[in-house]
């Protein structure tokens, strides 16, 4: 899957791949084929030292080198698995909607292709694992690095006083070196798949913020402390979403002056794609039925008023009443102890037929 592709892209197809794979919550009854069956287990906030942590780089899909920095740097691993679950969670929600859905089904074939689905895998795994480097750096989980370097604050003093920065910078530095970045290669899907990458790495770079905290007397403002800190995820992923809403199919030309090929889109007010667009080859298939990319809709539930007609591809849907149990009429007790009756409630769920 990734012979003709540069490292970068063709690990970023294999986290993305990983995305798919973890359908569950952790890795069971895979055929031990797939690329990155790393992750036995959700992860965990407890780091990973000594031969455990050996143990779970050798396991991994790497180049020697990776291994080798893996194993240098024992938070890698546990933060390689937090990129994955950032991914898979991020990407599940933002579909959640979608005829697509982030599914397992067809997770191989998919990757092959160059849709706009795949082009938000690229990206969203990009940024997963920009975001999770740069916030273990500040959790104190990676050995190498620390805070960002906010003028005015000793790393001891941050951590003292909470206000341990995202190091966004150490993380996109870590990134290139981990992935080995080179010269993107002359072949159109490379390109593509790298530019891909930087956009969602951008989007995370989007999201850092500067924060403040005062300090004083009787909560004066007498000295103020700032650090860099990195929005929630999520925000990340609405704004990869988005970025996929308004994708741009491009292709290759031929720079007259260089002889070069370059990407090439429909022009939007006499301008070419920009760096954070997120740029595809060809047009997705519908998803409405299985095929070799997705398991279909059929069975999916809908909401009748907003979505159940995209989702159901026309089909129709079944109406079913289900019961459901929750909290009600709930009381304060002195002080504060909630009480609070149990109810029932009949409601509709719509699912998408299969014919």
């Amino acid at each position: 899957m990734c012979s003709r592709l540069p490292r970068t892209a063709c690990l970023l197809r294999l986290i993305a791949l990983c995305i798919l794979l973890s359908h569950t919550a952790a890795y069971f009854g895979l055929t031990g084929r797939e690329p990155l069956v790393f992750l036995p287990a959700p992860y965990s906030n407890e780091p990973t030292t000594g031969k455990a942590h050996l143990k779970q780089c050798e396991q991994m899909t790497l180049t020697r080198r990776q291994k080798r920095l893996c194993r240098r740097e024992p938070g890698l691993a546990e933060t390689l698995r937090e990129s994955v679950r950032l991914s898979l969670l991020e990407c599940r929600y933002q579909f959640r909607n979608e005829r697509w859905n982030c599914s397992l089904d067809g997770r191989g074939s998919l990757l092959k292709r160059g849709f706009k689905e795949t082009a938000f895998l690229l990206a969203v795994s990009s940024a997963a694992l920009s975001h999770a480097l740069a916030k273990a750096c500040s959790s104190g989980r990676m050995e190498r690095c620390t805070c960002d370097d906010s003028p005015g604050i000793q790393h001891r003093e941050a951590w003292q006083w909470g206000v341990c920065g995202d190091n966004l910078k150490y993380s996109t530095k870590f990134l290139k070196k981990f992935l080995g970045q080179k010269k993107v290669s002359k072949d159109l899907r490379a390109q593509i798949d790298s530019h891909n990458i930087n956009v969602g790495i951008r989007a995370v770079k989007s999201g850092l913020k500067t924060t403040c905290k005062c300090h004083g007397v009787s909560g004066s403002c007498a000295v103020r402390t700032c650090w860099k800190q990195l929005s929630p995820f999520h925000d990340t992923g609405r704004l990869l979403k988005f970025r996929y809403d308004t994708a741009v199919r491009v292709l290759s030309v031929t720079n007259v002056a260089t002889g070069e090929a370059e990407l090439a889109g429909p022009r939007r007010n006499g301008q070419s794609p920009r760096s954070t667009d997120l740029l595809f080859l060809e047009d997705s298939p519908s998803f409405c039925r299985p095929s070799r990319y997705s398991p279909g809709t059929a069975g999916r539930s809908c909401a009748k008023d907003t979505s159940c007609q995209s989702l159901c591809c026309g089909r129709g849907y079944n109406t079913a009443m289900h019961l459901t149990t929750l909290s009600c009429h709930c009381q304060v007790r002195w002080c504060c102890h909630v009480e609070c009756q149990t109810c029932v409630r009949e409601e509709e769920v719509y699912t998408c037929k299969k014919h």
